[in-house]
């Protein structure tokens, strides 16, 4: 008889369960309501270093701001209707070590999706990228970098750009314009891989938007799989708000990708550093785009970056 006993305890533990489930569900459903859309790139750190090392040693004075983490990311997303955001590995902090952003993903995985970091020079690569798909690594950052110039050649590139059809993941591509023939040309040869160019492709990073490197990028369109994701206002044009003068390169990739290829992104923090900030960044999108309708601008602000990052974990 005692086996099958149930203890007041129980029973108001089992309550206390049940409440806390339906009001983490309500409170899902309101945050779908009021914060619809979905920053597809910003960026996160710690300072516990215990935890979380810096690479090389590093100490917390390089990081710039001192600290963004999850929580205040979210904090900051919030007010401007984002309620969901794609990590991205920031690599001169923590190299290829995710676990920051895995860890947060953990807390949150109907929130967070990770553009992760990994070292394709090594042996088992292809296993590396399927058991991360398993931590919400969705993507995976690569381009050159002053550890890595020459970012195309071996042989593990080349399988991760082989392997990402077969796990769902995006090789998420941060180049610079000159960069954009060779993209072209993997794009070609893969085609069925998933590509999304980050930022523009630095387009107008000099301040001057130039027509043959708006074109190169245009170009990309011709591959069904290429996506790019419009952001890094701060970085580019007159790199201040309100950040019209983006505008035109913002249509002309409309008319060539159109809405359901194109995401906007933040690359917070860097593009809370004043006179920029988060609010002036989705505003362009969200308030500026006189060319685009109702449905294109949710596609924009949410829906291609859903369907980039966000599907089931397999």
């Amino acid at each position: 008889m005692a086996s099958h006993q149930i203890s007041r305890r129980s029973v108001l533990a089992g309550g206390v369960v049940a409440g806390c489930v339906n009001l983490l569900q309500a409170d899902q459903r309101s945050q779908g309501r009021d914060l619809p859309w979905i920053d597809a790139h910003s960026h996160i750190w710690s300072t516990d270093l215990k935890r979380y090392p810096l690479r090389n040693g590093q100490t917390v004075d390089v990081l710039a701001p001192r600290s963004f983490t999850d929580d205040e990311l979210l904090e900051t997303a919030a007010k401007s209707g984002v309620g969901r955001v794609v990590l991205i590995q920031h690599r001169p902090y923590h190299g290829f070590d995710n676990s920051y952003l895995i860890d947060a993903w953990k807390k949150r995985p109907d929130v967070f999706r990770i553009v992760g970091q990994i070292e394709d020079r090594s042996p088992d690569v292809v296993s590396l990228m399927k058991q991360m798909r398993q931590t919400g690594v969705t993507g995976f950052r690569v381009g050159p970098n002053p550890d890595r110039r020459n970012w195309l050649e071996g042989d593990g590139i080349r399988q991760m750009w082989k392997t990402a059809p077969e796990t769902g993941q995006n090789i998420c591509c941060l180049i610079n314009p000159e960069d954009l023939p060779d993209v072209a040309q993997w794009c070609r040869e893969y085609r069925d891989t998933p590509v999304v160019i980050d930022h523009f492709a630095r387009v107008g990073i000099d301040g001057t938007v130039r027509d043959r490197d708006l074109k190169n990028l245009c170009a990309l369109a011709a591959y069904p799989k290429v996506r790019v994701k419009i952001s890094a206002f701060y970085a580019l044009g007159k790199k201040q708000p309100p950040h019209d003068e983006l505008i035109p390169m913002i249509r002309r990739l409309f008319e060539v990708f159109g809405a359901e290829r194109l995401m906007w992104a933040s690359d917070a923090p860097y593009q809370l550093n004043a006179p920029n900030t988060y609010a002036e960044s989705i505003a362009v999108v969200r308030e500026r785009l006189d060319f685009v309708t109702a449905t294109e601008r949710k596609m924009l602000l949410a829906g291609t970056a859903e369907s980039t990052f966000f599907s089931e974990i397999r």
